[in-house]
């Protein structure tokens, strides 16, 4: 069984802080620390820290929804959706991978900015990629870019971690042009991304990709992403849909 953490939340949720600036205190041997939410490679160095944070606590559904999503998608085809083989983009410390294990996915690859996402993985979850990678995909060299192609992926998914700077819109597109003609490609992202008032890089990009002929949506569904630190509800999209073409490069400037 693992260790339960001492974890406390600020008793006041500051009304201007965003999403990715809420932290929590941590309790420990040596006194209390302040991570912030998005301190992936703190979080992940404590082992269960992220799951008691973000399941136990905050209630997080993202994995679940967006697995059974792309699982819903995959069956409006002829596609068997367990021979899927599948890019985990921002794979972190394997909460996604795991989600698509249980749903029968046999072939996945993982892949991380930061060492502590793949540390954690082979310390909670040995074995559940065939291979992962930890490598910047805004700057991967070709070489790179052919070893992950190499594995002929069919299928991209991306967690929780659009649009707050985590995987950059370049990323994202690196990843979608990465996977095969006709494949998959499932992600979730903040309600307020689909707002036309946001005019951020990513936002925009996702709105112009759901509407162009590089994407076929299958599957587009609001849900409740995990609560707050206050308990309440924060929302996002779940999109699942069909590659019909790489994103060209200069796709943001048309």
């Amino acid at each position: 069984m693992l260790k339960r953490h001492r974890i406390q939340f600020p008793k006041a949720e500051s009304s201007n802080l965003n999403q990715d600036e809420a932290y929590f205190f941590l309790q420990g041997s040596g006194g209390q620390r302040e991570i912030r939410f998005h301190d992936y490679d703190e979080i992940y160095q404590v082992q269960g820290l992220y799951e008691q944070i973000f399941y136990d606590r905050l209630k997080c559904s993202s994995p679940v929804k967006v697995a059974t999503i792309l699982e819903s998608a995959v069956k409006q085809s002829q596609d068997n959706f367990s021979e899927l083989r599948v890019l985990d983009l921002g794979a972190g410390n394997g909460m996604m991978g795991e989600e698509l294990k249980e749903h029968g996915i046999s072939r996945l690859i993982g892949v991380d900015i930061i060492p502590e996402a793949y540390e954690a993985t082979i310390r909670d979850r040995p074995g559940l990629y065939d291979a992962y990678y930890v490598e910047d995909f805004t700057n991967l060299s070709n070489d790179k870019k052919e070893d992950i192609a190499s594995w002929q992926c069919d299928c991209m998914v991306t967690v929780a971690a659009l649009g707050f700077g985590d995987i950059p819109t370049k990323a994202f597109i690196e990843a979608f042009n990465i996977i095969k003609q006709q494949g998959w490609v499932a992600f979730n992202i903040k309600e307020s991304f689909f707002d036309s008032r946001d005019d951020s890089g990513f936002s925009t990009m996702i709105r112009e990709l759901i509407f162009s002929k590089y994407l076929d949506v299958y599957h587009i569904e609001r849900y409740r992403h995990r609560l707050s630190i206050e308990g309440q509800p924060l929302y996002y999209f779940a999109i699942a849909g069909r590659k019909n073409a790489n994103i060209p490069a200069g796709f943001m400037k048309t």
